[in-house]
């Protein structure tokens, strides 16, 4: 006999042993849920590098709508399944993004920004279209902003459209496997586009001439243009036939030779 509160089990006994319980159906269905969300418990990996401007001596490295930026090149090299994305900010708004937003959204679409997107994803590549080392004598750049057909096309919300204004931007580069972003770099300085100045504020006090003396200078050089072109237009007309020049030739003179014919006479005067 046992003692009482003994709970050895006895050899055929089927009952469970207390304090055991059953294992839930849906622990088996939770392992692979778990298993995809490990990349993401780790952390996203946090690059050193920044974006910045073109050094390349290029014409129109900011615009008003555009500007230029250097490729991410050699910087994601240890993910080569993710898709590198190009994440376009305010320079207030930049801290305020989330990793976690989906490229192709109403949340992150061009069509929407500033007004009700404070960030938009655009420019998406492999690591195959950033090849490292750079290839010598390539010219290895990014126009943000170059895209003008699909700027109001709300179907294409990923769309590399002209920027609404003169910024300040902060731009970064995030790598995506999936949906899981997994490595980012920081955010580039602050990037402020041209503003073209009105007509009425530039000064002309400077360079020592009123407004009106230039006007009148730009008249009269138009107007001796003009006459240059009329004097050259008639030399070369009256150089043709038609300017009323002709050529005299001498009328030829006609010398008629008499010939006297000694062989015809007269015979009725003979025979007299």
């Amino acid at each position: 006999m046992w003692a009482d509160g003994d709970h050895r089990r006895l050899p055929g006994d089927a009952g469970q042993l207390p304090h055991s319980r059953p294992r839930h159906r849906g622990a088996r269905t939770m392992i692979p849920l778990l298993l995809l969300l490990l990349p993401a418990a780790h952390g996203i990996v946090e690059l050193g590098t920044k974006p910045a401007l073109t050094q390349d001596h290029l014409e129109g490295v900011t615009t008003a709508t555009t500007f230029v930026l250097e490729q991410p090149r050699c910087i994601f090299g240890n993910f080569s399944n993710a898709v590198i994305w190009l994440v376009v900010a305010l320079d207030k708004d930049a801290s305020a993004f989330n990793n976690s937003a989906e490229p192709g959204t109403p949340e992150t679409a061009f069509q929407s920004f500033p007004d009700t997107v404070s960030a938009y994803m655009t420019l998406n590549a492999t690591l195959a279209s950033y090849p490292c080392p750079k290839p010598a004598g390539d010219i290895t750049v990014l126009r943000v902003g170059s895209e003008t057909s699909c700027a109001t096309d709300v179907s294409r919300p990923t769309c590399n459209g002209p920027l609404p204004g003169p910024g300040p931007y902060r731009v970064k580069f995030l790598a995506l496997e999936g949906s899981v972003p997994v490595a980012e770099t920081a955010w580039s300085a602050p990037i402020t586009l041209r503003t073209a100045k009105p007509l009425n504020t530039i000064s002309t006090a400077g360079s020592g001439h009123s407004a009106g003396m230039i006007a009148i200078t730009a008249i009269l050089s138009i107007l001796l243009a003009i006459l240059l072109a009329a004097l050259v237009a008639m030399l070369f007309s009256c150089g043709s036939d038609s300017c009323g020049s002709s050529t005299f030739s001498k009328p030829e003179s006609v010398s008629v030779q008499r010939y006297n014919t000694h062989h015809v006479y007269d015979q009725a005067a003979a025979r007299l």
